[in-house]
């Protein structure tokens, strides 16, 4: 299955704020440690967009052309000497984060904390929506046979969704509130119900992104328009009976994660994942008083095992989340499709002989 001798491989690419080209590039060739993947379904995150329209986010900056995708899955083509795991024609999921070093971090298992980390389209590290990809065989997982392409892609955006319910601690019974319905307010949303959530409340400024949260197990949904932060945690716990012990923020809005203060009930959790403004207005002490421990989440660690896990034995279903599907030859329209904010999950194929789910 070694990739044809003359095939290009074209890869989505951003040279700059608002400049982004489909070109080929060379087909790399696997180090000892690595395999080699023909890429079949890679989905677009708000990060890819956010660098295609600024060409930065917060310290990392878009310095020379770099392929853009992250969330990911192919089959193997070629495995390096050294890979004993994999053999070509396994499907597999890509985790995109691979550390460099073995530091103080990787020692106590939170890889994703280390600074020098490989991370797929953060500059300057190439990222993976393109025809043919290498990465570390450690971090490529084999997917069951149940498990679709586009299943193995969303593995990355539901293992924010396991990371931060780890994080909060969501376990049997609890109520949970999730702020934000995109993407990784959703596949929260899903993690936390399997997780044993007894009641999960979700809260957005979109009805479309809230009808969506209903449809797949919230059993409690929020419009938020001008209500004040309070005036919102007031509601969330009139809604649920009681305050939640778990509040999971995938928004980043100021007034969001105030809301999250004063909705988590005394001793919970209020869990930090969406990016925001770097300062930001909190009632601290309101958190305080009440010992509402508030705690931060950068990507996720050992997540894929688990993710597979669940998606193999159907304990949720995160089909729902593809709404838009491009071949890789219109790749750009996919990324003015996701702009927009059309759908919730813009998924291209990147395999021309195969563009199934």
């Amino acid at each position: 299955m070694a990739a044809p001798a003359k095939a290009e491989n074209l890869s989505l690419v951003v040279h700059g704020p608002g400049d982004l080209r489909l070109e080929n590039y060379p087909i790399p060739e696997p180090g000892p440690n690595e395999v080699l993947l023909k890429m079949h379904s890679v989905g677009i995150c708000g990060s890819d967009v956010h660098y295609w329209q600024h060409g930065r986010i917060g310290d990392f900056v878009v310095k020379k052309p770099m392929v853009l995708g992250h969330e990911a899955s192919g089959t193997v083509i070629k495995v390096g000497e050294m890979v004993k795991h994999l053999k070509p024609g396994d499907r597999v999921a890509i985790e995109p984060g691979v550390p460099r070093e073995t530091d103080e971090f990787c020692k106590i298992g939170r890889y994703n904390l280390t600074p020098s980390i490989f991370f797929c389209a953060t500059p300057p590290d190439d990222g993976n929506l393109c025809r043919f990809y290498k990465h570390s065989a450690d971090f490529c997982y084999k997917l069951p046979d149940n498990v679709t392409f586009e299943e193995g892609a969303l593995i990355e955006p539901l293992s924010v969704g396991i990371y931060a319910c780890r994080r909060g601690s969501v376990s049997l019974g609890n109520k949970v509130l999730v702020c934000g319905a995109g993407p990784v307010g959703i596949v929260t949303l899903l993690v936390a119900k399997a997780m044993g959530a007894a009641q999960v409340l979700v809260t957005d400024l979109s009805s479309s992104r809230l009808a969506k949260a209903k449809e797949v197990g919230a059993d409690f949904t929020l419009q938020v328009a001008k209500e004040s932060p309070l005036e919102v945690a007031s509601r969330v716990e009139s809604m649920l009976g009681g305050k939640p012990e778990v509040t999971i923020e995938c928004t980043g809005a100021e007034s969001s994660i105030q809301t999250g203060i004063y909705a988590t009930h005394s001793g919970g959790t209020l869990v930090i994942v969406g990016m925001g403004s770097e300062m930001v207005n909190l009632p601290l002490m309101h958190a305080s008083v009440r010992e509402v421990d508030i705690k931060g989440v950068f990507r996720y660690c050992n997540t894929w095992p688990m993710a597979i896990s669940m998606l193999a034995s159907k304990a949720l279903n995160v089909k729902p989340l593809v709404t838009h599907r491009f071949p890789l030859e219109k790749a750009v329209e996919a990324f003015e499709t996701s702009k927009k904010g059309l759908g919730l999950k813009v998924m291209i194929k990147c395999d021309p002989n195969d563009q199934n789910p």
